[in-house]
């Protein structure tokens, strides 16, 4: 079940959803309208799932930063979320896809017990400015059913992650680049 606004304000005072930084004013009637931070990756080349993805990082200016089509881009959360007791999905709103913007084109499960910074797959129908800090996307928060199994806990590969995260997918196929 999803978590309501009151529901999510009042995890947020208890200690059981962090928000870093929180605005009450950015809970909605389910959700909390989440921010893109400051800096961005261009995927540079072509893509290659045996080998570690080539990037250019570049801060997002306060005059904004266009993204062009056809280019893959990775972007951050301004927002560090996460919960021991709640999951959560990190989705995109109405306003940035009316802009043709996806903002995260998969992955969108936040493990409970994983508090970070989402690493977001960006990607323009058309070119589209975009700013530091702007909202970007609504996070909600589902409760668990079973017993907790903690992602941060298990060690799971992308637990570490502080920043943008590039694919790690190379480290699971078998013999490199072809």
């Amino acid at each position: 079940m999803i978590l309501t606004g009151p529901a999510i304000a009042a995890a947020v005072r208890s200690g059981e959803i962090t928000i870093d930084p929180y605005e009450p004013s950015r809970v909605s009637s389910n959700a909390y309208d989440w921010r893109l931070g400051d800096t961005i990756r261009l995927c540079d080349g072509d893509l290659d799932a045996a080998t570690p993805t080539a990037f250019t990082e570049q801060p997002i200016p306060d005059t904004g930063l266009v993204l062009r089509p056809d280019l893959l881009y990775l972007g951050i959360t301004l927002e560090r979320t996460g919960s021991e007791t709640y999951a959560q999905l990190l989705n995109g709103d109405r306003n940035t896809g009316s802009l043709g913007i996806w903002v995260h084109v998969s992955a969108p499960l936040g493990h409970q017990g994983h508090a970070i910074r989402w690493t977001l797959e960006i990607r323009a129908a058309r070119p589209v400015r975009v700013y530091p800090g702007m909202t970007f996307g609504k996070l909600v928060f589902l409760t668990t059913f079973g017993a907790p199994a903690s992602y941060q806990q298990q060690h799971a590969k992308y637990a570490s992650t502080d920043g943008i995260d590039i694919s790690r997918l190379y480290e699971e196929i078998d013999g490199g680049a072809q």
